[in-house]
């Protein structure tokens, strides 16, 4: 029984120690090749006296020494930091200095980059380099750790709307069972290539090592540029399985994908918000024989929800139900559940439930929270409470309402910004659009829209407001069309929200 995240390399190994495991570029890795890769960075974390628990950061782009370094501190029983290659380095230096990094492994531009800013760090007391000699030293025979899986594995960082990121913490457990969980329902299986476009700071990203490695599959990394190049990638190692965000999503839609390109896919799945249905129809057109797999999920529970492929053209607005191995609760404010129809709080229970946020206990208690209902047990079972508005049906199917901060209050109303944006979507008058609510002296907040034009047009703000008074109730037309060439993101691909609205109202 595996209990730590590096084992699923090592039980890869063992089963097919030739099979392809990593492949960046020109090069691949078996799975023999990857064991020793992540036992050598093991042993030289554990000649530097790294103790158990202790965290280390790994800044670099997605390569074969990236994925080394992140199995290779499990399996010295420390703890991995996966930072994004695209973040600045004031928000890099905050994530080192928040949890209190010993070690910071990163390529020879990010050490420049961040080298002044390491003097004022005082936890940090190694810095290895890759490609440099500090890589190459990383040497040693120590045995890989081991322990309970409820230990801490990895912290990943997530922008919040309070500003700094925020670390939530995960346990081997939560890895491990995610891993396992996500690749039964996607039908993972050796023989499939997965391409890795998304961040491996991100859970979607890298959950996308841990369904592969579960089960003995091939990952190919890229660090993601221009659209044209999955299309290239997916042709060149014929790809069977590709996640995405809705944004990037929005752009390979646009892209000529040719026969080549999608012969061997055999899923595509969407997540970290909501796929517009014209996109959605237009993937279908491009991959016929693949199944496409909507999905919903939370860095704090890693996973939630996935739409079963077979109920897509039913229930295309559904987020599904509950994955493997986790219950989904909709809960009104008082704890109690919600009725069909009605609107509650999504609350995620099971093995998948983070640890809570690092080094935030106020934080931690306001999201992670006792099962309501259940507070009088001796061990309480700890949930999470999304902060996400959902409804479920009579048949048990959910849909995404919208999350509780970007939720539009106008005119006495809720309303929900992806309504307004599938509309905007549906029109086909805009490339990106973003829905959000600003404040109005008279209507609490008026509906404004942030949309890009698409592709080789201009947009028409009085067109698309005559789509929207044909579409929706006055309440929810917006006020304001606002165009800009393209829409912000986050580093992990999402529509950056936060910094949209400080534009707009500063």
């Amino acid at each position: 029984m595996r209990t730590r995240l590096h084992e699923i390399v090592a039980d890869a190994a063992a089963r097919r120690g030739d099979a392809p495991a990593l492949t960046f570029g020109d090069r691949t890795l078996d799975y023999e090749e990857l064991g020793r890769g992540m036992s050598r960075v093991a042993g030289g974390l554990c000649r530097l006296g790294l103790r158990p628990g202790e965290r280390v950061a790994i800044w670099a782009e997605k390569r074969l020494e990236t994925v080394e370094a992140i199995f290779g501190v499990s399996a010295a029983g420390g703890v991995f930091v996966p930072v994004n290659p695209l973040s600045k380095v004031k928000q890099v230096g905050h994530i080192l200095a928040d949890c209190t990094a010993r070690v910071l492994i990163t390529t020879p531009e990010r050490y420049e980059l961040i080298r002044d800013e390491l003097e004022q760090l005082k936890s940090v007391e190694h810095v290895i380099v890759i490609g440099d000699p500090s890589w190459d030293d990383l040497a040693g025979d120590d045995a890989p750790h081991q322990g309970p899986d409820v230990d801490v594995a990895a912290i990943l960082y997530t922008s919040g709307s309070t500003g700094s990121p925020k670390g939530v913490v995960l346990s081997h457990r939560n890895l491990l069972a995610g891993g396992e969980s996500v690749s039964t329902y996607l039908g993972n299986r050796p023989d499939d290539v997965l391409l890795a476009a998304l961040p491996l700071s991100f859970d979607a990203g890298f959950s996308q090592l841990t369904t592969a490695f579960t089960v003995g599959a091939h990952v190919v990394l890229m660090n993601y540029l221009f659209a044209r190049d999955v299309v290239k990638l997916c042709a060149k190692h014929r790809v069977t399985g590709l996640t995405c965000v809705a944004p990037l999503w929005l752009q390979l839609a646009g892209q000529n994908w040719t026969e080549e390109a999608t012969r061997s896919l055999r899923y595509f799945a969407n997540t970290g918000g909501r796929m517009p249905k014209a996109t959605l129809e237009t993937l279908r057109g491009h991959f016929p024989q693949a199944r496409p797999f909507l999905m919903y999920g939370l860095t704090e529970a890693f996973r939630s929800t996935y739409l079963d492929p077979a109920e897509v053209d039913r229930r295309p607005d559904s987020i599904g139900k509950a994955i493997p191995n986790a219950e989904i609760l909709v809960l009104r404010p008082d704890g109690t559940p919600t009725d069909p129809g009605e609107e509650g709080e999504l609350v995620h229970r099971g093995a998948l439930v983070a640890l809570g946020y690092w080094n935030d206990p106020q934080r931690t208690a306001e999201r992670f929270r006792p099962l309501p209902g259940r507070e009088g047990r001796l061990v309480p079972e700890i949930v999470v409470f999304s902060g996400d508005t959902v409804i479920r049906d009579a048949d048990g199917f959910l849909y995404f309402v919208g999350r509780a901060d970007d939720m539009i209050k106008t005119s006495g109303y809720r309303v929900s910004p992806t309504e307004i944006e599938e509309v905007a979507y549906d029109s086909g008058l805009v490339g990106d659009a973003v829905a959000l609510g600003l404040p109005d002296d008279t209507l609490g907040q008026k509906v404004v829209l942030v949309a890009s034009p698409p592709d080789g047009a201009e947009l028409d703000p009085a067109a698309l407001t005559a789509v929207f008074k044909r579409e929706l109730p006055l309440y929810m037309v917006p006020r304001e069309i606002v165009v800009r060439p393209g829409l912000p993101r986050s580093p992990n691909g999402k529509f950056d929200r936060t910094l949209i609205r400080q534009e707009l109202t500063a």
